[in-house]
């Protein structure tokens, strides 16, 4: 076994490394960017070793720097993480020149089954069934026109290095595939360092079930089950589970048999993920292999008990498999979602800035439930433009998938985060989806259920009732608070609070009345409904946690003027709550909020000018394309709203901006 490895990553991925290290006495080398000199996984590593400034490229994706890094620190292993140069053989090559072992597969099989193009040659000289497409490398925007004529729209275009999401494009037409090309490819050459891209056929209505398997350095493959990832926004996984709602045993046994022989077939020798698209009948074919470890790998963990990174290690240090496929069992239902430095609002652009608050939900076992927190973030930190927009990856188990679900939920809900914008609320929303809850899923879930965009929706019907009592008792608390003030007149000098209240949620008013019993409050709504609700709320707190007749409760707590929003479920509201003359009062008050028409592109993120497409005094069209924007290793067409003549051009190509930062302005 290794006495000391480094990990070649950054984030929540090089903090889940260390920490399995840690438990087997393995020392740990953490590497780092001038971006991330105070990033978690440096303070938790037992060396750090700064390789450069924050692009990946001069850095994370360095080769050479990594290397010397080994020697520098006599590291004997590197375990790659996710994303980076986890897939590149040449790195592989390198590290096995310098006589360091690669926490990975064998340099073939990266070679074999890491390239997007030659994996499906293999795949289909194998008899492996593939989804159709062009497998060569594509030239230019006309030849990817022409391929997907003949494929029929709509087609995918990858990057033939890629993986999460980057250098994909899905194109209805001839006009999108030039835009797709030209974004793919641009995306990939800052992403991966290599351009290439592919086309296939896009199958409609899809699934993304992939095979999680396990091989060693004497022959051995298992498959470690399924995992489902159908719920993705821009071909980015979001939220991911296991086992898969869609496949019976047979299904998952025969697409298990596959992943295995395909995995035999290159000598695979680690931890890597076979991916499918199914089709709703339980079809399926083969999409690709990542030749290392899955964002998503928590979910398999979950419901076998396996440490995929501890398996990895064993592999690399020679060690046998220590069980076989008879062996395996899958216990229950495991539930992920990425929790992402986001703006939902304003189409989930990312969101960069400082970790005001971060206070994810309490980890470990609570009776049958499991809850688990993957993140390499901290109160106080920066999320930063250079990298991934992912926080953290929130992990609930369960012996059933909606028990799992309703533990993910109300975890949720307890993951306070401030300072920046995120997509928790967002998350939650999906969680209480009647489709998500049933299972019927596509990986076009999030376009067709929340468009393009989400906004938090608005309580309702029992909803409403269960918010308008919360936000009585917080109410309650804060006037008892103040209320212990000295020196007020009191109900023996014959003053007394009126019992009655006006809790508006947003725009609509609900009217109650309190009345106080031995530990709880009894709130009584105009219907005639009695709600006693008992909390453990203090002013202050971001987290309300109590029950709600008898049902228990968590939401979130923030201050606004002369009230508070309030967030649980999905559900999110300002809550401002009055006496009846108050309301009164407060219906007469002006309205001012609301956007308008500046007559501006704004930026709507913190990001990179990476290309201007319009001229002074041109004229354009709704939906014409105006500049792209990077941020967050994600390039973002910007795109005209309406018909207008361009006046001025405030932005240049390669300047960096701020949110809301004027880029051009119309006539």
């Amino acid at each position: 076994m290794f006495s000391k490895i480094l990990i070649a990553n950054r984030g929540e991925i090089a903090c889940r490394v260390i920490r399995t290290a840690k438990r087997l006495g393995i020392a740990t080398v953490a590497v780092y960017s001038e971006a991330d000199r105070d990033a978690l996984h440096v303070e938790l590593a037992d060396e750090a070793v700064a390789i450069g400034p924050p692009p990946a490229a001069q850095s994370y994706l360095s080769i050479e720097k990594i290397v010397a890094a080994c020697r520098e620190t006599g590291a004997e292993a590197v375990h790659p993480g996710y994303g980076f140069l986890s897939e590149r053989a040449a790195f592989a090559h390198a590290l096995k020149d310098a006589g360091i072992v690669f926490i990975g597969p064998n340099p073939h099989a990266i070679e074999a089954m890491g390239d997007k193009i030659e994996s499906k040659k293999f795949a289909n000289a194998a008899k492996v069934s593939t989804v159709p497409g062009y497998l060569g490398v594509i030239d230019s925007a006309d030849h990817a026109a022409k391929i997907a004529d003949e494929i029929g729209f709509p087609v995918m275009i990858k990057a033939s290095a890629g993986g999460g999401g980057k250098g994909m494009r899905v194109a209805h037409s001839r006009a999108e595939v030039a835009e797709g090309f030209s974004r793919a490819k641009s995306e990939a050459k800052n992403s991966f360092g290599d351009d290439r891209v592919f086309v296939e056929k896009f199958i409609v209505n899809p699934r993304h079930i992939e095979i999680q398997v396990l091989g060693d350095k004497h022959g051995n493959v298992v498959h470690l089950g399924e995992r489902e990832c159908s719920i993705q926004r821009r071909n980015q996984k979001v939220i991911e589970e296991a086992p898969s709602p869609l496949l019976d045993a047979a299904t998952r046994k025969k697409m298990g048999e596959q992943a295995v022989a395909l995995a035999k077939a290159v000598g695979y020798d680690s931890a890597g993920t076979v991916e499918f698209v199914a089709g709703q009948d339980s079809s399926f074919f083969f999409l690709e292999m990542n030749t290392r470890l899955q964002v998503e790998h928590p979910v398999t963990e979950m419901i076998t008990g396996l440490d995929l990174v501890e398996q990895m290690i064993r592999a690399a240090a020679g060690e046998k498999l220590a069980f076989r496929q008879e062996d395996v069992k899958l216990k229950g239902w495991a539930v992920e979602s990425r929790v992402y430095a986001e703006d939902p609002a304003r189409g989930f652009l990312p969101s960069i800035g400082r970790l005001v608050k971060y206070r994810p939900p309490e980890e470990g076992v609570f009776g049958a439930v499991s809850v688990r927190n993957d993140t390499g973030v901290f109160e106080g930190g920066e999320i930063a433009i250079h990298y991934d927009p992912m926080i953290a990856k929130l992990v609930t188990h369960a012996p059933t998938r909606l028990e799992a679900i309703e533990a993910q939920g109300r975890a949720l809900d307890a993951f306070v985060i401030d300072g920046i914008r995120h997509n928790i609320p967002f998350l939650s929303a999906l969680m209480a989806h009647p489709r998500w809850r049933e299972g019927r899923l596509s990986t076009g879930f999030i376009a067709e259920e929340f468009g393009a965009g989400y906004v938090p929706k608005a309580p309702e019907g029992e909803a409403a009732d269960a918010m308008a009592a919360i936000a009585a008792a917080i109410d309650n608390a804060l006037n008892r608070r103040k209320r212990a003030i000295s020196g007020q007149m009191r109900e023996s000098h014959g003053f007394a609070f009126d019992a009655k209240r006006a809790v508006m949620l947003g725009k609509a008013r609900v009217d109650c009345a309190l009345a106080h019993e031995v530990g709880a409050l009894v709130v009584t709504l105009a219907s005639g409904r009695r709600l006693t609700v008992t909390d453990d709320w203090r002013p202050g707190d971001p987290l309300w946690r109590g029950e709600v007749h008898g049902r228990p409760v968590v939401a979130q707590v923030r201050p606004i003027l002369n009230g508070f929003v309030l967030s649980h479920g999905g559900y999110e509201v300002a809550a401002r709550v009055f006496t009846p003359r108050e309301a009164e009062l407060a219906a007469l008050m002006l309205d001012r909020s609301g956007a308008h028409d500046t007559g501006a592109l704004l930026c709507p993120m913190p990001g990179l000018v990476k290309s201007i497409a319009v001229k002074v005094g041109q004229d354009v069209k709704a939906g014409e394309v105006l500049c792209v924007v990077e941020a967050m290793k994600m390039e973002n067409a910007l795109v005209a709203e309406r018909d207008a003549r361009v006046l001025a051009i405030k932005a240049k190509e390669g300047e960096s901006l701020g949110v809301d930062a004027v880029i051009m302005e119309f006539a």
